[in-house]
């Protein structure tokens, strides 16, 4: 059973990202301050659950967080200043945008650039050990894959649908069939003459 935050003597927000290995699309992050007395047992790291437990958490963690936000990072920003510093600009401004201000982080992971003075700490696999965390992970993952479906309208050829972005077989063989997308990280290695089918 998850705690329900790293420590209880400050108002804790819990802070987590999706779509960091993707070779296409937006890195989403997601700051999430759950009710001392919040509990339900479907809630775990969002990987460990499926689609359909993860869209059905979704909208009882926003209607009963204290507060929560979600941010996006496009593709063009990641080529930009990388993937790892666009998923702690993701989780800054998903901090930001919290209508009530925490007054600590929870950071899935082992590294964060704060861009507040909000005193933080780094928890690696933090999504399986606090339901904070671990209820951001829900809502990034909920909402960037929301947006990929959207994507696989205006690109279908990818399997977006299917695969989100990620650099599966298929998603891999269509980069190398159709060139890429708009949305295709131009830094990831995935031109056609870069791709490891194998």
């Amino acid at each position: 059973m998850l705690e329900n935050s790293f420590q209880t003597s400050l108002l804790e927000a819990g802070c987590d990202e999706a779509g960091r290995g993707c070779l296409a699309g937006s890195v989403f992050a997601a700051a999430v301050i759950l009710p001392p007395d919040f509990y339900h047992p479907l809630l775990n790291d969002s990987k460990q659950m499926t689609e359909r437990q993860r869209n059905e958490l979704r909208p009882i963690i926003e209607r009963e967080a204290v507060a929560w936000a979600v941010a996006e990072v496009t593709a063009e920003r990641i080529d930009q200043i990388n993937i790892l510093k666009a998923s702690f600009e993701g989780m800054n401004v998903a901090v930001s945008r919290l209508k009530v201000r925490p007054e600590f982080l929870a950071i899935d992971g082992n590294r964060f650039y704060p861009a507040s003075d909000i005193p933080y700490k780094c928890i690696v696999k933090g999504d399986g050990k606090y339901a904070n965390i671990a209820a951001a992970s829900v809502l990034a993952k909920t909402h960037r894959d929301e947006y990929m479906l959207r994507l696989h309208e205006e690109y279908p050829q990818y399997g977006w649908d299917g695969n989100k972005g990620y650099p599966t077989k298929k998603h891999r063989l269509a980069v190398r069939e159709y060139g890429l997308s708009p949305y295709h990280r131009k830094t990831f290695n995935c031109a056609p003459e870069q791709l490891e089918l194998f």
